[in-house]
């Protein structure tokens, strides 16, 4: 038998929940993320989308694959859906084509939350992107035969770097 769940703080996205001796937080009311590995296959070669924005609970830039809130403003939202909408306001390009890779879990020691990792592409530049008001993000469009120096680079800049960038260097990695 398991022990109860205690719910102890419940914010707007936020659940802080004891069970047992484990203390861990996840999103409140059923909220998903979706995050999106973002190909252009252009003229000028092949290119992933990054995005770059401050993070509070970091207090410091962040390099990440644009991501979303899944069900945030309606509850029947699809995953897909969110990871359209939300490539489109993040990068300003929109996809032709969404591959759902799997759900990930990103610190299952701390966190409940899970995310689906999708790929997105067909990409085609229809607006600026850069968010929506107050998230000021800056959209990098980084040839993939140099996103390992692209990162290092922004690393050595001291921006932090989000663990789903693992899925760019992995292959480098286990060289």
């Amino acid at each position: 038998m398991s022990d109860p769940i205690e719910t102890m703080w419940e914010g707007r996205f936020i659940v802080a929940r004891r069970e047992g001796r484990w203390e861990y937080v996840g999103r409140a009311r059923g909220i998903k993320a979706a995050v999106l590995l973002a190909i252009d296959d252009a003229a000028d070669g092949r290119h992933v989308l990054l995005v770059e924005q401050y993070r509070v609970p970091l207090k410091a830039q962040t390099l990440e694959l644009p991501a979303g809130l899944v069900g945030d403003e309606t509850e029947d939202e699809e995953a897909e859906s969110a990871a359209a909408r939300e490539l489109e306001e993040e990068t300003g390009y929109r996809a032709g084509h969404i591959e759902v890779i799997g759900s990930f879990a990103s610190s299952p020691g701390m966190v409940s939350e899970t995310f689906t990792l999708m790929k997105a592409t067909q990409l085609e530049k229809v607006g600026d992107g850069g968010g929506v008001e107050g998230e000021d993000i800056v959209v990098h469009r980084v040839p993939l035969s140099g996103i390992a120096d692209f990162i290092a680079a922004k690393r050595a800049e001291g921006m932090m770097m989000d663990v789903k960038l693992l899925a760019l260097l992995g292959p480098m990695l286990l060289a």
